[in-house]
């Protein structure tokens, strides 16, 4: 059984495109939302699409490992709520759970934006090299853990930030596996902060925390 964990926080219309995506998937998949306090219907819609709903304690970390305490399933797949899979992302989870040799190793999916324009070309590109070369996917690609394993590491942190990283670090390159298939995340925030403000801000919060900052001072210029 997977349990597909996904962390909210004023997410409504994001999430329930992601619950749509994957309402096609094993009928004993179940899926957890672990929010931290919406205020804009978020619970209420995800309560309505009959998924198991916990709130909880704001910060990712905090609620990603929430999550997994309530969830029932051998394997947990941590989501984004404004990201959806592709079809055919079932199949390719299902083939890579029953492989008995995958028990302690971990999956994740490329990184693809919702957007046309070319520049987000550009920041697949640069997220995909990052994950593959230096072993750093990051929480929008999905991350596919089995139970066993994740109790091994010691789980999520309850960080603010930098959670993904944390844990991807610990689990290291020899266990990571890309899965041929895209996690497709929204674009919004690089519309926002631009298309390479936003990535020259994730790399420079990425290096602070590497060099040992602060979590709370990474946070504030992340935010």
């Amino acid at each position: 059984m997977l349990s597909i964990i996904i962390p909210t926080l004023n997410c409504r219309d994001d999430l329930a495109h992601t619950l749509e995506a994957f309402s096609l998937r094993p009928a004993e998949w179940e899926i957890v939302v672990s929010d931290g306090g919406s205020e804009d219907g978020t619970v209420e819609m995800a309560e309505l699409a009959k998924v198991r709903t916990l709130i909880g304690n704001r910060g990712r970390g905090r609620q990603l490992s929430a999550g997994a305490r309530a969830a029932h399933g051998h394997w947990y797949l941590f989501w984004h709520a404004d990201t959806q899979p592709q079809p055919g992302w079932a199949a390719l989870v299902e083939r890579f759970i029953k492989n008995p040799d995958n028990d302690f190793h971990v999956a994740y999916f490329m990184l693809a934006l919702n957007d046309p324009d070319p520049a987000a070309r550009r920041v697949e590109s640069l997220a995909n090299w990052r994950a593959q070369n230096l072993s750093l996917p990051y929480g929008d690609q999905g991350l596919l853990i089995s139970a066993n394993y994740y109790d091994h590491l010691g789980g999520y942190k309850n960080l603010d930030l930098m959670e993904d990283v944390d844990l991807v670090r610990r689990i290291g390159s020899k266990r990571l596996h890309a899965l041929p298939s895209a996690a497709v995340t929204s674009a919004v925030k690089y519309r926002r902060d631009g298309w390479w403000a936003r990535p020259i801000k994730n790399v420079t919060c990425l290096c602070l925390y590497l060099l040992g900052a602060p979590i709370s001072m990474i946070t504030t210029l992340y935010r």
